[in-house]
């Protein structure tokens, strides 16, 4: 794509950046055909060619964001599709990071959109607070249908609609510290306990925990860690995702010095795919850029470090798992048959659903922003699931779960759950 930004802007390292991405998209129109937002809507502008031509527009006129140009950016689901679409290479995954710290920098929202995203960015980072805005959620959820109709507190009936009706006690496995198993450990790894998952679905973290000491891997939850940064990341707000990427950066390079790792085991693949990022996130932080690369490099979902420690072939369970990859998995971290692998050697017959490539509608926060969109994901999702027939549905991505899971009976169940079983 062709550009004419002056040599003034580039000299601005985002502009730059921006401008190096753009200019790789070769109009080509093949992102198109993957695109959840395009195959729900239809419209160019919510396709990732034609948020590109907006980006492109925005940066190279040196304009602020306006309401057409914010509406389309944020009904990008990042759920990175193009990426793995695309023949080209384009970057669009660090292109719409730009856009949407911009819109967010430039753009005056809407009253009611900007209590609705700055009530997501001071709640869910935050486990504790995450727990009381829960279980609060009961005496609200009466008034949901009521929120939804009036403008002002439109998102926080379809918040109220997403709260779990139990919200389980907190876990001895969310709180800092050591899990050795037992004799000589062959491997010691950090692992991120994460904000919402431990509160939702504590027993992922437990299951993690108990299935790599079992297997002889001492884990670390580190003191001191916070949210990976993706949500308010994904909200274009940036200064308050990188204090969680040095935080957390801090927080991890003294496990390292201490006593070494050999990973950083992440549960929930939309926080994976942010760490792995970390490296770029901060390549411009003089004090931080060599040890978010290191941290970084560390990173691994957890089928990717299970893949290395030859769990035994078991004999066949009976049981049909379809299993759902997250677009985080697969277009951001290009991880495809691991978790499949290693639930058939588990002794699970595993199902692909049609439309694999295709969003389910979570998306962090999206199901609660532009819950229209979420909700005919969600049903296409949900259909192409059932369609297979599974006694259960697998997955890696707490938002996955608690999508999928409100549109089905099937249980839905986190893969490394299902491999804890297994083994025992």
């Amino acid at each position: 794509m062709q550009t004419n930004f002056s040599l003034a802007q580039l000299a601005d390292p985002k502009t730059a950046e921006a401008e190096s991405i753009v200019r790789k998209c070769v109009h080509c129109g093949l992102c198109t055909a993957t695109c959840p937002t395009y195959v729900t809507l239809g419209n160019e502008l919510d396709s990732p060619r034609g948020r590109i031509y907006l980006i492109k527009d925005m940066f190279e006129n040196g304009r602020d964001a306006d309401a057409e140009t914010a509406l389309h950016v944020d009904r990008c689901l990042s759920c990175l599709s193009c990426t793995s679409t695309c023949p080209s290479g384009v970057d669009y995954m660090h292109l719409i990071d730009l856009a949407r710290e911009h819109v967010e920098k430039t753009y005056a929202r809407p009253l009611a959109d900007r209590l609705a995203r700055g009530v997501l960015a001071w709640v869910l980072p935050y486990p504790g607070r995450f727990r009381l805005a829960l279980k609060a959620a009961k005496l609200g959820q009466p008034f949901a249908g009521l929120m939804k109709k009036l403008a002002l507190t439109r998102a926080f009936g379809h918040m109220l609609d997403l709260a779990p009706a139990h919200v389980p006690p907190k876990s001895p496995f969310a709180e800092a510290g050591r899990f050795a198993p037992k004799g000589a450990p062959r491997g010691r790894v950090a692992m991120l306990s994460g904000c919402a998952q431990p509160v939702l679905k504590p027993e992922i973290n437990e299951a993690t925990i108990k299935l790599l000491n079992g297997l002889g891997v001492e884990v670390v939850i580190a003191e001191g860690e916070s949210c990976c940064g993706s949500l308010t990341h994904h909200m274009g707000r940036e200064e308050q995702a990188l204090a969680s990427v040095r935080n957390n950066v801090d927080v991890w390079t003294r496990e390292i010095e201490k006593g070494g790792l050999d990973a950083i085991i992440i549960t929930a693949s939309g926080c994976g795919t942010t760490v792995k990022d970390y490296g770029h996130m901060l390549a411009r932080d003089p004090a931080y850029a060599a040890k978010a690369a290191r941290v970084a490099s560390l990173a691994k979902d957890i089928t990717e470090y299970l893949s290395t420690l030859d769990l035994p072939q078991l004999p066949a369970n009976g049981r049909t798992v379809a299993y759902h990859s997250a677009c985080s998995m697969q277009h951001g971290q290009k991880i495809t048959m691991l978790p499949k692998l290693l639930l058939q050697k588990a002794g699970y017959k595993v199902k692909e659903p049609a439309e694999g490539h295709l969003c389910c509608g979570s998306a962090g926060t999206y199901n609660m922003l532009q819950p229209e969109i979420s909700a005919e994901l969600k049903a296409r999702k949900v259909k192409n699931i059932e369609a297979t027939r599974p006694d259960l549905i697998a997955t890696g991505n707490i938002g996955c779960m608690t999508q999928i899971g409100r549109g089905t009976r099937i249980p839905i169940r986190h893969t490394v759950e299902l491999l804890a079983e297994a083994y025992g």
